[in-house]
């Protein structure tokens, strides 16, 4: 049976499975209100009229987390939030520091098409407060500072520097599925994070790194190091967020907090030195090679200086190491519990690629439409985050209700996205919906599924990454069947993270059949 006709009958195999939990619960709440047509329809109500937990002198409604009230896992609490209040939720995490969560595609288009051009994330209490401590030290930025930063970027990630990056991720991937699949590993998740930091120090710092050789491997390497670093940083920086008082008022984890992300901003200046010093040997302004690496992308703007480039560096490292490694493992998941997507997702390799050697090309990604499908179903159900935080720049009506200009916004995505208002089987993993003509297509709604963001804070390197992705899922197809060893269902853990990761140790075989 080739592609094409598997691809007719997918709707008579259609798999239902897991989170039938989710799905089976039923609300009475109702769609949220249009946002643009509040005004004219109904009164506009106060902002201490959305619903809400209670809030406690001193400690907010941070006790919900801290007691187990709600679950351990961001993307759950939410759903419980979500069938107690509605579609919007208004909580006093810390006294006087309000956040409302939305969770309708209609609020969530109204939040980010409001936005002005500098569209404000919310900051991190620890990154001000680690600035403060040390005002030298290159840190990321937010607002103007980012806005600079990201138009400079956006012409590193043009489709071309892209394609000119392909030939050596392909390399890269391909020696990684070829070596590391034949190992007998109890949990591949350090594997996929050490491909990722390989990856992200190839394409952004032109460094390149064997992350799997023997001297890399040592909890003294480069790469071990940047790896617990970041790893220390990411999960801290949600930690704080939630507590209630000030990062510094509990020394232990501060000082380690500390110390992971002046590492980093360590690391950051020594490759972007490295570099600086190879271009200033060459006295040349532009790169030999076709293709400059991000870092010499920047030192030779004359748009950014020095510091500019340590802190896009620094960012990089914080995000490119865990982002790619955990989507990774959600979609090899997924395939794994999934034998008809991974059958389709094989037939589809072998007939792009004619050989499983043969090397991956712009036009062999292109013609990949069901690697992409499989992959979007990936970002639907195991988004990297649950969700976006806003800073309302100004005065703003969602669902019927006023929101002051300041109040922090969240987009509750990964929830919105398991609603069966919103999709039909939303806890079915179907990347037939994603494919034009298909029986189960779905009309995409582009404010739901939001992997990289919107607007001009959307994630400058989604192409690189996407790239990445795509690259890995049919280097492992078209060699490997991949299956699910463990009796456990895989899952989010977020709460002490500001992205989604896996919940349990991978428990992949890979069983080759080239």
């Amino acid at each position: 049976m080739n592609f094409s006709t598997s691809l007719r009958l997918v709707s008579q195999k259609l798999p239902c499975h897991c989170f039938q939990s989710l799905t089976s619960v039923r609300t009475s709440v109702s769609l949220a209100e249009d946002p643009r047509r509040a005004n004219v329809e109904q009164r506009v109500k106060k902002f201490h009229e959305i619903p809400g937990p209670n809030s406690l002198p001193w400690i907010g409604t941070s006790y919900l987390y801290l007691f187990g009230v709600y679950s351990a896992k961001r993307h759950r609490a939410a759903f419980q939030k979500y069938l107690k209040y509605g579609p919007i939720v208004r909580e006093e995490i810390k006294p006087g520091n309000f956040v409302v969560s939305i969770f309708h595609h209609n609020d969530m288009e109204h939040l980010f098409l409001s936005e002005n051009n500098v569209p404000q994330a919310q900051s991190h209490l620890p990154i001000i407060e680690l600035q403060k401590n040390h005002p030298n030290a290159l840190l990321p930025v937010n607002g103007e500072d980012w806005l600079k930063l990201r138009k400079e970027f956006q012409d590193f990630s043009s489709p071309q520097l892209q394609s000119a990056y392909l030939p050596v991720a392909d390399k890269a991937i391909k020696d990684f599925v070829t070596f590391r699949t034949s190992q007998n590993i109890d949990d591949f998740l350090p594997e996929l994070l050490r491909l990722s930091l390989q990856l992200t120090l190839l394409a952004a710092f032109d460094k390149k790194i064997d992350c799997f050789s023997s001297k890399e491997m040592k909890p003294d390497s480069l790469s071990s190091h940047v790896m617990e670093a970041v790893l220390t940083s990411n999960r801290l920086l949600c930690l704080f967020d939630k507590l209630p008082s000030n990062p510094k008022d509990v020394p232990s984890l501060w000082k380690k907090f500390e110390k992971a992300m002046l590492l980093i901003e360590k690391v950051s200046v020594e490759l972007v030195q490295e570099k600086a010093k190879s271009l200033y040997q060459r006295n040349m302004k532009k790169s030999e090679s076709a293709v400059p690496s991000l870092i010499e992308f920047l030192l030779t703007s004359s748009n950014l200086n020095y510091k500019d480039a340590v802190r896009i560096s620094v960012n990089l490292l914080l995000a490119g190491v865990e982002n790619t490694a955990y989507t990774a493992s959600f979609a090899l998941y997924h395939l794994a519990k999934n034998e008809r997507v991974q059958n389709m997702l094989r037939l589809e390799s072998q007939r792009i690629l004619m050989s499983p050697t043969d090397p991956i090309t712009d036009k062999t990604l292109e013609d990949a439409s069901y690697a992409r499908a499989v992959l979007k179903e990936v970002f639907r159900m195991n988004p990297l985050l649950p969700g976006y935080g806003r800073t309302a720049t100004q005065d703003i009506v969602l669902s019927g209700y006023h929101i002051p200009k300041g109040t922090t916004i969240v987009t509750e995505n990964q929830t919105a996205c398991r609603l069966q208002k919103h999709f039909v089987r939303p806890n079915d993993f179907i990347p037939e919906r994603w494919i034009k003509g298909s029986p189960v297509q779905v009309k995409d709604n582009p404010f739901l599924v939001l992997p990289f963001g919107f607007g001009s804070r959307s994630c400058v390197a989604r192409h690189l990454a996407e790239q990445q992705l795509l690259l890995l899922l049919l280097r492992v197809v078209s060699s490997c069947v991949v299956s699910w060893t463990s009796e456990e269902i895989l899952d989010c853990k977020n709460l002490n993270s500001t992205i989604n990761q896996p919940d349990k140790d991978l428990k992949f075989t890979f069983n080759r059949i080239f």
